[in-house]
């Protein structure tokens, strides 16, 4: 009668001991940051349709943006804030004909070697109407 609680609290315990050894190799990962999931993230640049994010780079004292326009007028971009990122907002007066590309260089500090991820928000007049319009986006990337 014992012998069967013997055998079930041995196969407990052996497989108890391998759960627990696996736990903490786990945690060891974790802890290290070999587990980190900002690791295999993607770097990205994305904004609505219309006007396209072609390149950017994000350093320890600005982050820079290659935006083209295809949304079929001239727009006049005014600004460009970094929500997530306190401190990182600028104003150009950089007239963009359609289809034509412009760089945009927002200064602000960042920590060599972090991910950086922040929300994008674009303000632009359009030339034919005089209207102002946002466009919001994302950054993910690597401070380089």
């Amino acid at each position: 009668m014992y012998k069967k609680a013997q055998a079930a609290t041995e196969f407990l315990m052996t497989y108890g001991w391998a759960i627990l050894v696996v736990g903490v190799a786990i945690a060891a990962l974790a802890y290290f940051g070999v587990l980190s999931p900002s690791r295999f993230l993607p770097n990205k640049c994305t904004l609505p349709s219309g006007l396209a994010c072609i390149d950017h780079k994000v350093s320890t004292s600005d982050v820079t943006m290659i935006l083209q326009n295809s949304l079929g007028y001239t727009v006049n971009v005014t600004s460009i804030n970094l929500t997530d990122a306190p401190g990182c907002d600028e104003t150009f007066t950089t007239q963009l004909q359609n289809g034509d590309q412009g760089t945009f260089v927002i200064n602000c500090t960042n920590t060599a070697g972090e991910k950086f991820k922040t929300d994008v928000t674009l303000t632009f007049i359009r030339i034919d109407t005089g209207l102002s319009q946002d466009f919001e986006g994302e950054i993910l990337s690597q401070v380089q």
